[in-house]
């Protein structure tokens, strides 16, 4: 089922598969369209999955600027009510699970649990980016077909307004104060640095970290029966013992 919602002056893109535990699936970039479907169709049997198109991207309109993290967290919490969903479980991929940590933070009693895959954490590090480039230049990566080019304008904003968002002086602390069930799944061969991550796993009362051996960034297209098994793993946990804490 296809839908466009309205929010504000504009409307977004949105979709719904199958039936289940509510799950929200949120794209990476930030400025990407929705690449997700791969996910959806592996969790799609026991799950009601809704996908988007972000603000300015792919089949949502783009009034020709860019939005800040607030209006972006504003537009996921928009997508939940119109959908009825009370609580759902957020998953994240790339620049799309830091969203989605910013989302838990925010909106907590909407959240059923956290999955992050490859994010890239709470971190603005030069030592990072340089090793990221390094990868990207010297080993590359195998990318999925993208439907519709990134907007580079949302891009730049959300980017810049991430950069704003992660230098709160209590952060840290409030993350360190969730207690949501929280799974942290990173690739062996991500190009990108995992330390960002394992701290957040670290520093998060409930979560769990898996790295997957020789999956790649988009891990579903290198080792798709690995991801379906810890995602489906995770969300029949949430189903039947939510209040069950995850065992690092």
């Amino acid at each position: 089922m296809q839908n466009y919602i309205k929010v504000d002056n504009t409307q977004i893109w949105t979709e719904k598969w199958g039936k289940g535990v509510p799950v929200i699936l949120i794209s990476g970039g930030p400025g990407c369209c929705n690449y997700m479907e791969p996910v959806a169709e592996i969790i799609g049997d026991t799950s009601e999955v809704i996908m988007f198109d972000p603000r300015g991207c792919g089949r949502s309109l783009f009034d020709g600027e860019g939005h800040d993290l607030e209006t972006a967290l504003k537009d996921l919490e928009t997508i939940r009510t119109e959908y009825g969903v009370d609580k759902w479980v957020v998953i994240g991929h790339s620049w799309g699970a830091d969203l989605g940590l910013a989302y838990v933070l925010r909106h907590s009693g909407s959240i059923l649990g956290f999955i992050s895959m490859c994010g890239t954490g709470i971190q603005n590090d030069r030592d990072w980016k340089e090793s990221y480039k390094r990868n990207k230049a010297q080993i590359g990566e195998l990318l999925p077909e993208f439907a519709y080019e990134p907007n580079k304008i949302v891009h730049r904003s959300l980017i810049d307004s991430w950069r704003a968002f992660i230098k709160q002086p209590s952060l840290l602390r409030d993350i360190s104060e969730l207690d949501l069930p929280t799974l942290f799944v990173f690739a062996e061969k991500d190009i990108r640095p995992s330390w960002p991550i394992q701290q957040l796993s670290f520093l998060m009362k409930n979560s769990r970290y898996i790295e997957l051996e020789g999956a790649e960034h988009y891990i579903w297209q290198t080792k798709q029966d690995e991801l379906a098994e810890v995602l489906r793993e995770f969300i029949k946990r949430i189903n039947y013992t939510k209040v069950k804490p995850m065992i690092k």
